[in-house]
């Protein structure tokens, strides 16, 4: 099914302005699956041309779609069809490995990479003691280019040789220094976002999101807090549960 098949005509009559009704018929066409996840849609310009509307009508209802979550662009590729990420809340894997599993390109833009004392809050977290040094880690994680998740962590600095080691993948270096975790609690919970974590993840202030907290460890040691903001219109949880014992 072609994309002029699976959203329908524009009316130029009715009330609605052109760009609202093409948002509502990509919606519509989504929620049906007549539109694919990764499905590529075509050049805006030939939308232009075959829908009889201006390229500003049909950007405007791109950009309000990119923003809900329900479009991407990837730069020099067009714009898609956004799939959805899906996380188990079972398995102990990293962002990068989470995407690299999904044929996703993970990239990050960093907030902030600095070395300081433990907090009082993070000393009882990691169990350290009073001034054991950390380092802390503030990025933006990405898929495909879209932001998906603001990430906030901090690592005892005697599990990593060197703060500069972490360039991609924090628990790649985890890895490679000896310490990557083998078991964490995690606690999740619903949030709006502020007009500051909005802006940071391309959505709108008061946007719902999923705070994921972990705690991680190796062989019992804590090695990392990480709190996680992440966009709840991109990202769906799932875990496997199996019947116990009563």
């Amino acid at each position: 099914m072609s994309f002029l098949e699976a959203i329908g005509a524009l009316d130029a009559q009715r009330s609605a302005p052109l760009y609202q009704q093409l948002q509502h018929a990509v919606r519509e066409a989504i929620e049906r699956h007549a539109l694919r996840p990764d499905e590529a849609l075509p050049p805006e310009r030939d939308l232009a041309q075959e829908l009889s509307v201006s390229r500003i009508t049909i950007r405007k209802a791109f950009d309000g779609l990119v923003a809900e979550g329900l479009l991407t662009r990837r730069q020099g590729a067009g714009t898609f069809v956004a799939a959805r990420v899906e996380k188990s809340f079972s398995k102990l894997t990293s962002f990068s490995e989470d995407m690299a599993a999904r044929g996703r390109k993970a990239t990050s833009s960093w907030l902030n990479r600095s070395e300081g004392a433990v907090t009082p809050e993070e000393s009882l977290t990691l169990g350290l003691s009073p001034g054991t040094p950390v380092y802390r880690f503030n990025r933006i994680r990405y898929a495909d280019g879209l932001p998906m998740a603001l990430e906030y962590s901090t690592i005892p600095a005697a599990c990593l040789p060197g703060i500069e080691t972490v360039t991609t993948s924090l628990y790649r270096a985890l890895a490679e220094a000896g310490y990557r975790p083998n078991r964490a609690l995690q606690r999740l919970r619903a949030v709006l976002f502020n007009a500051e974590q909005a802006e940071l993840l391309g959505t709108t202030a008061g946007a719902a999101g999923l705070l994921i907290e972990r705690r991680a460890f190796h062989n019992g040691q804590a090695v990392e807090v990480t709190q996680s903001y992440y966009r709840g219109d991109a990202y769906d949880f799932v875990a496997e549960l199996n019947d116990g014992p009563a």
